[in-house]
């Protein structure tokens, strides 16, 4: 017995095909839905982190700010102490000065020389005396040019010949009158000993 099935077919699987297409295109549109919140979210979720990022950053740039204040003034306050410390010392060194001149003067001078004068202008010495010979005076001034801890650059003036007279004319005695001008070494600061230090020379005298 042979069976023919007279129902259309053809528009029952057109029909099938349809509503197959229409939820593929459902699921699809779910599918992108689904995809843009979770996007959405995402978003969200680093802008958020983002924003939390830089409230901190501006809390720390704040922070750092008042920190930077605070250490430039900690600075100026440390040069002002430093000043006022290089002023001290300066003082103290100043005020120990001529103690140092006369004993260089004292110490450097050599026998058969006679110191009549010492005066200071500014930062110049003038030493004035008398000498026996000529070879002395050289000798004086070799001596401050070279061992000399708080004088420098010693320039000697003109020499006259001088007679010194003793109460007669045989007892005079024939000295030479000269001068010699020095310049005070730069002062530095005083060390925890007392020591002035040499500037130039970088040494403790």
């Amino acid at each position: 017995m042979i069976l023919i099935n007279l129902l259309p077919y053809r528009e029952e699987r057109r029909k099938q095909r349809k509503q197959n297409f229409i939820a593929g295109l459902g699921l699809s549109a779910i599918m992108g839905l689904v995809l843009v919140a979770l996007a959405w979210v995402l978003l969200q979720t680093l802008i958020t982190n983002q924003r939390q990022r830089n409230v901190y950053l501006e809390g720390e740039i704040t922070r750092l700010d008042a920190q930077i204040k605070d250490i430039a003034t900690l600075r100026d306050e440390i040069d002002a102490l430093t000043r006022r410390q290089n002023a001290v010392e300066a003082l103290q060194a100043e005020r120990n000065l001529p103690v140092h001149l006369f004993n260089d003067v004292a110490r450097l001078t050599p026998e058969g020389i006679y110191l009549t004068a010492v005066k200071q202008q500014d930062k110049v010495v003038t030493v004035s005396g008398l000498a026996q010979t000529q070879e002395r005076i050289s000798e004086y001034l070799r001596n401050t040019s070279r061992e000399a801890h708080w004088l420098i650059n010693p320039q000697l003036g003109p020499i006259k010949l001088a007679n010194l007279s003793a109460g007669s004319a045989r007892e005079s005695k024939r000295l030479y009158e000269f001068s010699i001008k020095l310049n005070i070494k730069q002062i530095g600061p005083v060390g925890p000993e007392g020591a002035k230090t040499d500037a130039a020379a970088g040494k403790k005298v």
